[in-house]
This record gives structure tokens, sequence and C-alpha cells, in this order.
């Protein structure tokens, strides 16, 4: 079989007209009357001559790069929020520690981020997933969609951007954001993940606690078993009988909060089957940060500024 594709070509030809700006009419003016015109003009633009540029003022004035962006004037009083076309420019110190470190860009909109003149990606914090259709339970048995187990609903895509160890100094580094939409760059943090785990055992009857310290979140349930789990932490393993909804009531309790509290019944973590006392097994990751920001300042793309 042979498939011919088609091209469609639009051409668009003939006068365009213009319509300037309404002006005073100088004679009513000078006889005390408030009368205005516009004036239309019409423009052949087959004869014109057109041009156009590729990219923005900033990329060609290098403001990403730490040492060439002072060269320019930037602004650090009354910064302004929520504008677009807006170069933002703020200082911090490296972590302490060997830890991962990322930047958490939420509550800005859409932009391109750099620290200390390395490209860390595009960013789009303000698109939301839809607020619908996210349950507090998953279950892919039956006819798959791609409605089922859905997650993070009314969450964008992605809000922390990973900067390898090997961008930062020892001294002061620079962070350049360039936002496009408009956002607030006072909610920019920069972080660093520790993932560490902790495990818990409580009998059925007693209420299980779980917490962190200094503001640190629970991230992840990476093992609930209510009924008879076996082995020990960091190998624990399904018992012969065991809750199946009880792995997600623990995660919709206590995934993203620093604190939670799980009542060990089979009436909260669902029926086991089991003969025997039942028993609640739970190891979960935590995730550290710390926390660290300089002076801010800005570079408007859109006003000219000098050196």
């Amino acid at each position: 079989m042979v498939q011919t594709l088609i091209w469609c070509k639009l051409v668009f030809s003939g006068p365009v007209n213009v319509v300037g700006r309404e002006k005073v009419d100088e004679l009513a003016q000078k006889l005390g009357g408030d009368q205005k015109y516009t004036q239309e003009v019409t423009k052949e633009l087959a004869f014109s001559k057109w041009t156009y540029k590729i990219g923005l003022r900033g990329e060609r004035q290098q403001l990403h790069d730490p040492i060439l962006s002072d060269r320019w004037r930037w602004f650090g009083n009354n910064l302004p929020t929520n504008k677009m076309f807006v170069w933002y420019k703020t200082t911090f110190k490296v972590p302490i520690g060997n830890d991962p470190v990322v930047v958490d860009l939420m509550g800005l909109g859409k932009g391109h981020a750099w620290v200390n003149g390395n490209s860390i990606g595009r960013y789009w914090v303000s698109y939301l997933a839809n607020e619908d259709g996210c349950t507090p339970t998953c279950d892919y048995r039956g006819t798959y969609s791609n409605s089922k187990c859905m997650t993070n609903c009314g969450k964008p895509s992605q809000r922390w951007y990973h900067v390898p160890r090997d961008f930062l100094k020892e001294d002061d580094n620079t962070l350049v954001v360039f936002e496009e939409f408009g956002g607030n760059p006072w909610n920019v943090k920069f972080q660093t993940v520790t993932v560490g785990t902790a495990c818990a055992n409580a009998y059925e009857g007693n209420t299980l606690e779980l917490s962190c310290q200094g503001g640190n979140v629970i991230s992840q349930i990476r093992f609930a078993s209510f009924g008879s789990p076996k082995g020990e932490c960091g190998s624990f393993g399904a018992g012969q009988c065991e809750s199946p909804t009880a792995l997600s009531t623990i995660q919709k309790a206590c995934i993203g909060k620093e604190s939670c509290s799980i009542d060990v019944s089979e009436s909260y973590l669902g029926p086991t089957g089991c003969k025997d006392t039942n028993r609640l097994a739970v190891e979960i990751t935590v995730r550290e940060t710390s926390i660290g920001l300089g002076y801010l300042a800005l570079f408007r793309e859109f006003l000219l500024l000098g050196n």
C-alpha cells in the first residue's frame, strides 16, 4: 500500500490595515473642544523589510553565568512577584555533608534555572494535574485503564530538581532563574535529602505512633503487614495471613507527614483471617531536609538596563 502525503501551503497577500493611536484633534483643541479622531493607515507589507530575533536578551548577555552577569545591573529591593519575563538571582551556602541536594521550586510558574552557570533544567511547577481521579486505595486487578491508581492529583509533575554536588562550591553558590509566567521566588528552598529507614512493631489493641524530628517527613512505606509478619527490620516479609488493605491505609495516613497515629485493629486496618493475635510490622523511609538561602535580586527581561 502506497500512501500519498498532501502538503498544504497558506499564502497571505494584500494590504494590512493598521489603526493608529487615538489623538486629540488639534483644531478642536485650539477651539477648546475635546473631540478626538483615529487615523487609519494602510501599509502594503510586500514592500516592507522584516527582521526578527531568536532568544532572549538575558540569554545573549549570559545572565545565568555568575561571573558575566555581574556586568549588568540587578535590583535588590522591592522585588516583584507574579511578574512575567523576570530574571532572579540569589546565593546559598553549600549544604553540609554528602547527601543529595535538591532545589524546591514550588511557588514559581514556568521557566529555566541555573546553579553556578550550570543548567538544572526547565521547570513548569504551576501546571497542576487534575484535582479529580485519585483514590486512597490502589487495585490493578481487572480490566486496565489509565485512570487506575492515579496519584498526586492537584499537584505538579515535579517540584524538586536535583543539583549535582559537582556544580557546587565551598563558598557562596549562585542560583539564577528566568521566570516566564510569574511566581514567588521567596518560596524557593534548597534542601538536602537523606533517606533513612525506621521500623516499628505493635500488637492488636494498641496505637502505633510514627514520628520524625526536625521537620522531616515520612516519604515512603517500604513495608507494612498486619497479621502474622515475619523477619526483622530491613528483611520483613508477609506471613501466612494478613490484611490486604493495611498497606494502603497506612500510606494514606502517613506519607508526607511528620507524624501519624495508627490504630492497630481489624476495624481500621482490615480483617486478617489469622487465628492468633494480629501483629503490625512497619518499615518507613524518612526524608530529611535542611534549608539555606542568601540574598535575592532581579533583572527584568523587558527593561533596558545598563552596566
